[in-house]
């Protein structure tokens, strides 16, 4: 069976993950990004099954009662999980398959699932980190400051991970995610997966 790679990436906030993925999905047509299910209220231009699962309490507890989840977590209030089940159903496809979450989730994934390459992406320094968390104009100093001591608690557990890409300039780091994702396709085990017929082939005598 031809299986894809499980890829953990993880960031503190203002680090840019989520549009580093983004674009790396758009070049990247081996690889997908899991959709978590979540209680979270849905939001206006938000779809079911392409931003989050949206379900009810009720059913989050009942797949966590079934241990349906690979990781989950609870964020002001609102739960939100990986599906075991998909992310299996996911790689089984032959694709590499992502996971967006947190440390804590991939801790989690980790003892479950060993079979993995954590991503941590990091900022080019603090002074750039305060500036983006401070760009988006929305918050005030208080909480600025509350987001840039999590994001430094978080940056704390980089070394748990395998690669690291620093997202100074975004166009080079988009390349470094790119590359992780490409050499996981060339190494021995893959080839023999993917390409079982080629190597075949050019190991029969003539």
């Amino acid at each position: 069976m031809k299986t894809g790679t499980l890829y953990i990436v993880s960031a503190p906030s203002g680090a840019g993950k989520t549009s580093l993925i983004k674009a790396l999905l758009e070049t990247l047509k081996t690889a997908r990004l899991s959709i978590s299910y979540t209680t979270r209220k849905q939001r206006p231009g938000e779809e079911d099954g392409v931003h989050y699962h949206f379900v009810s309490s009720e059913t989050f507890t009942d797949m966590l009662t079934n241990k349906a989840f690979l990781e989950h977590a609870e964020v002001f209030g609102n739960y939100y999980g990986t599906s075991s089940q998909a992310v299996q159903q996911q790689l089984e496809t032959g694709d590499d398959v992502i996971l967006e979450i947190d440390w804590q989730g991939a801790r989690q994934v980790r003892k479950q699932f060993s079979d993995n390459s954590g991503i941590f992406i990091l900022p080019p320094g603090r002074d750039e980190l305060n500036k983006r968390l401070s760009a988006r104009g929305q918050d005030n100093e208080e909480i600025i400051l509350a987001r840039m001591q999590q994001a430094v608690s978080e940056i704390s557990h980089y070394h748990e991970y395998d690669y690291v890409v620093i997202n100074d300039d975004f166009d080079v780091a988009v390349e470094d995610l790119l590359a992780i994702f490409r050499s996981g396709r060339l190494t021995l085990a893959h080839q023999q997966q993917f390409n079982a017929d080629i190597l075949r082939s050019l190991e029969q005598a003539e």
